[in-house]
């Protein structure tokens, strides 16, 4: 295990399982076939070829049965022959939110007149919003999450937890750990999946290097009730991270970084004065990594909560709760 490797020894709990059905989010690759038509599915292992697929298992019902109608939405996007489209497609609560990348830029990008037949595509399939790489192609209606006790409009890209019921176990995990603490810092908070729960228990002090995320977080905060003051702000924490100067204005701190982990970040927190930090992370290889320059600093790693959202792969969700050595 990765933690063994960097001479880690905690507590691992018993992995939450998430059911199939869960998921609200997929990435479908789609390719034309020698018949004309447009397959939807995933790349095979190791390799670039495409294995079409009519249902899934572990996505969400809407998502199924939005297959056909998505196949259809596809079809613009093939106009140079170069264009390997994905469609990242997301549930939310006003409908399917879409954004297609792998198009092929360098000859001119998609025309007029396939962004016309794109957005009526669209309409037709009663998408709430239809976005090529971030930038809107057709939009209904805000494509709309709950965190929480926040309803936030979701920018065009933005990250998201795979399932709510994931998203949910590991929310009370983390607001457990923070239990009792006036002041939570929020590290790489992105939309405010931790922060607007932990705004029910403390005062927050959140950061993310996304500007749309940020901004999405603070019109969603602006418009929830029952919630601590919670003080968003812009940015980057692997060129800027939180100095041990500001960390010490809480009483905990919370990191959830993307893939590449947060050493730059965690180097600061361990030489910060915290007594607990939470740490969430879908990389054991990075987040093991964080956790041995934690324990550098006189923190220990007190339990590990896997989190099995991502059925019948090698992936896996972790939070892990550290404490300072004495405290």
């Amino acid at each position: 295990m990765a933690l063994a490797r960097e001479r880690i020894e905690t507590e691992i709990a018993p992995a939450i399982p998430i059911p199939p059905g869960a998921r609200r989010r997929l990435a479908l690759h789609a390719r034309r076939g020698g018949d004309g038509k447009i397959l939807l599915g995933f790349k095979s292992r190791r390799s670039w070829r495409l294995a079409p697929i009519e249902t899934c298992i572990v996505a969400a019902p809407a998502l199924v049965a939005a297959l056909p109608s998505l196949a259809r939405v596809a079809a613009p996007f093939f106009e140079h022959p170069l264009s390997a489209p994905t469609l990242h497609v997301t549930s939310t609560l006003t409908g399917l939110d879409l954004d297609v990348t792998g198009i092929e830029r360098r000859a001119g990008g998609l025309s007029a007149d396939a962004r016309a037949l794109a957005a009526t595509l669209a309409l037709d399939a009663d998408l709430a919003r239809l976005t090529l790489a971030g930038e809107t192609v057709y939009q209904a209606r805000d494509c709309l999450v709950r965190l929480g006790p926040a309803t936030v409009a979701l920018p065009p890209g933005a990250f998201l937890q795979a399932s709510i019921e994931a998203e949910e176990a590991m929310a009370r995990v983390v607001i457990d750990a923070a239990s009792g603490a006036g002041a939570v810092v929020d590290l790489f908070c992105g939309l405010g999946t931790f922060a607007f729960r932990l705004a029910t228990i403390a005062r927050v002090i959140a950061f993310d290097g996304s500007e749309p995320a940020i901004g999405a977080l603070r019109r969603a905060a602006g418009g929830a009730s029952g919630l601590g003051p919670i003080d968003a702000q812009v940015r980057d924490l692997d060129r800027r991270p939180l100095t041990p100067r500001e960390l010490d204005a809480a009483q905990v701190a919370l990191f959830d970084p993307p893939r590449a982990g947060a050493q730059a970040q965690a180097a600061q927190l361990a030489a910060s004065k915290l007594d607990r930090v939470i740490g969430v992370s879908c990389n054991p290889a990075t987040f093991a990594r964080d956790a041995a320059i934690l324990a550098g600093g006189g923190f220990v790693l007190e339990t590990v909560q896997p989190v099995d959202q991502f059925l019948w792969s090698p992936h896996i969700e972790l939070v892990g709760v550290f404490r300072r050595q004495g405290a």
